[in-house]
């Protein structure tokens, strides 16, 4: 007889959909918990990424003019992650209290491992940033 595999489940803190006209009629989730962040995408075939939240060094959010009609907008997130260096929630309602929440979620995860914005960006390594960490104001757009 096989062995159950159990693993602890992570409390969902947030979680959407991409929406389609404000509707969530897509098969694109989002989830939120208190040390990752899960991206599913499709039906039949399904595609899951996670993203650890301490990795996250910079947040953006665009609100288009459309997205904004339909209370929607689209919140970019770049990492240090190898294999997902940009993940963005694509129309997810109030885009604006969500950037702030996983700011604060980033945050926290940050301050309970003990690791600063600098350790991630490589400070003196060329090409790799001007030192400013996530929690220091630094935008996608910054120079």
């Amino acid at each position: 007889m096989a062995k159950k595999l159990e693993v602890g489940k992570e409390e969902i803190l947030w979680k959407d959909r991409k929406r389609f006209l404000g509707m969530p009629l897509s098969f694109t989730r989002y989830e939120v918990g208190n040390e990752r962040l899960t991206l599913r995408k499709g039906f039949l075939n399904t595609h899951v990424d996670e993203l650890l939240l301490y990795r996250i060094m910079d947040i953006k959010m665009v609100r288009k003019l459309g997205q904004k009609i339909f209370g929607v907008g689209t919140i970019t997130l770049v990492s240090t992650d190898k294999l997902t260096p940009v993940l963005e929630l694509k129309n997810i309602k109030q885009p604006d209290n969500v950037r702030r929440y996983l700011s604060t979620l980033i945050d926290k995860q940050r301050i309970a491992r003990g690791i600063s914005g600098s350790e991630f960006l490589g400070v003196g390594r060329p090409g790799l940033g001007h030192g400013h960490g996530f929690g220091e104001g630094a935008g996608i757009g910054d120079a």
